[in-house]
C-alpha cells in the first residue's frame, strides 16, 4: 500500500489559524459507514447521534508548555521539545537544529533558571535530557513558566490563549500535543451528553512523536510508530466492558483514544485495564476490536491519522469525504471542524 494514496490537494486557506470563539461551533460532518452516507450538521448536534447506553471515552492527557528555547555553553540558541517522561525530570526531545545539542553539552534555559544535561541521543535522532532547576523550584514549575505551547507548524499565527490548545477536561500532565478532536467539547456540552444516558470514561495517551511524526517511507507497511505512553484504569475498562456486554457503542474521541483502546483490548474486544507503550500502528485492513464510532478531526495528507480514519471507515468512502469537505470549505486541521464516523445502526 502506497502512502500516496493517502495523498490530496488542500487550498491553504482551509487551514484553521485559530479556534472558533466557541469550542461546540465547529461543524460536524458525519460518515454514515453502513450506508456511506455523509451528513453536514454542528458539533453541538453530537448528542443527538448518541444513545442512552453508549459511553464516550475522553483521553484527559495535558499539553504541557513544552517548546523550550536554550543556549549552549559558546552562546549558540537551540530549541528544545520535550517529548515523552521517562522517568524523573529524564525527558526524550526534540533539538532544532539537533547538531547543536551534543551528547555530553549542558543547555542552559532562563539565565540559568534552569540547565539539562544531553544524556544520549535517540534512533529517531532526538536527545534524551536530564533537567534540573537551580533555585529551589521543580523543573515542571520553571517548564510552565517559560515554555511555550507546541502549536504545530502549520499554524502561522500567535496563539493568544493558551487553554484553548487544552480540552475542558485535561488534567494529565505529559503531552506535546493536543488530542484535538477533544477541543470541540463544553462541559454544558459533556452534561447534556450525560444526561442523556451516555457514559463518559476517560483514558490518557500522551501524545508525542509517535501521533505527529511524519511518514518518510514510500509504503505504508514500513512506517513505523513511536511508542506513546497509555494507562487505562479499571473504572474505565469496567464502564467500556458492560457498555459493549449491554449492546452500547464504544465512540472514541480522537484518534489517540482509538490507539489506547486498541492497545488495551484483547481479542475479544474487551478492554483490559493497566499501562504501559504502545506503537499501533492502524491503517486499512486492521480489524478493530473495541471501537464501535468515533469522533476526529480532518487531518494531514499523507499521515498515520488519515491511515487511521482509512481503516475506521473505508479509504474511498474517507477521500470522497474529504473532496466535499474542501467544496463545502471545512475548516481543517488541529483548530478545525470535526468528523463523526459511526454505523446507521449501532
Amino acid at each position: 500500500m502506497r502512502v500516496d494514496d493517502f495523498d490530496y490537494e488542500l487550498p491553504e486557506r482551509l487551514i484553521a489559524q485559530a479556534p472558533l470563539a466557541a469550542r461546540d461551533a465547529s461543524r460536524l460532518m458525519v460518515l454514515v459507514r453502513d450506508e456511506r452516507r455523509i451528513e453536514h450538521r454542528h458539533f453541538g448536534d453530537l448528542p443527538s447521534y448518541l444513545s442512552p447506553g453508549d459511553v464516550l471515552v475522553l483521553n484527559d492527557t495535558r499539553v504541557i508548555p513544552a517548546r523550550l528555547r536554550a543556549t549552549r555553553p559558546t552562546g549558540g540558541r537551540v530549541e528544545i521539545l520535550l517529548l515523552q517522561p521517562r522517568g524523573g525530570d529524564v525527558w526524550e526531545c526534540l533539538a532544532r537544529p539537533g547538531r547543536r545539542a551534543q551528547v555530553g553539552q549542558t543547555l542552559t534555559f532562563a539565565d540559568g533558571r534552569m540547565i539539562g544535561h544531553v544524556l544520549s541521543k535517540t534512533e529517531y535522532g532526538g536527545r534524551v535530557v536530564e533537567f534540573r532547576a537551580t533555585e529551589g523550584e521543580t523543573v515542571d514549575a520553571v517548564v510552565d513558566a517559560i515554555g511555550e505551547m507546541p502549536v504545530p507548524h502549520y499554524i502561522k499565527r500567535r496563539l493568544e490563549q493558551s487553554e484553548r490548545y487544552q480540552t475542558v477536561y485535561a488534567r494529565e500532565r505529559g503531552s506535546a500535543a493536543a488530542p484535538t478532536a477533544g477541543l470541540h467539547f463544553t462541559p454544558e456540552l459533556l452534561g447534556q451528553i450525560e444526561r442523556a444516558g451516555v457514559a463518559i470514561a476517560r483514558v490518557t495517551l500522551h501524545v508525542g512523536l509517535g501521533t505527529f511524526r511524519p511518514v518518510k517511507t514510500e509504503r505504508v507497511e514500513e512506517h513505523v510508530m513511536h511508542a506513546e505512553h497509555y494507562e487505562v484504569s479499571e473504572a474505565t475498562a469496567d464502564v467500556i466492558n458492560s457498555a459493549r456486554s449491554a449492546g452500547g457503542r464504544v465512540v472514541a474521541v480522537g484518534t489517540t483514544t482509538v490507539r489506547t483502546l486498541e492497545s488495551a483490548a484483547g481479542v475479544d474486544g474487551r478492554v483490559m485495564p493497566g499501562s504501559g507503550w504502545t506503537s499501533i500502528f492502524i491503517y486499512p485492513g486492521y480489524t478493530f476490536r473495541a471501537v464501535d464510532a468515533m469522533v476526529t478531526n480532518l487531518h494531514l495528507p499523507k499521515s498515520t491519522l488519515i491511515m487511521m480514519v482509512s481503516a475506521f471507515a473505508g479509504r474511498d468512502f474517507v477521500f470522497d469525504a474529504y473532496r466535499r469537505a474542501v467544496q463545502e470549505e471545512y475548516r481543517f486541521f488541529s483548530f478545525g471542524d470535526a468528523m463523526l464516523i459511526l454505523n446507521q445502526q449501532g
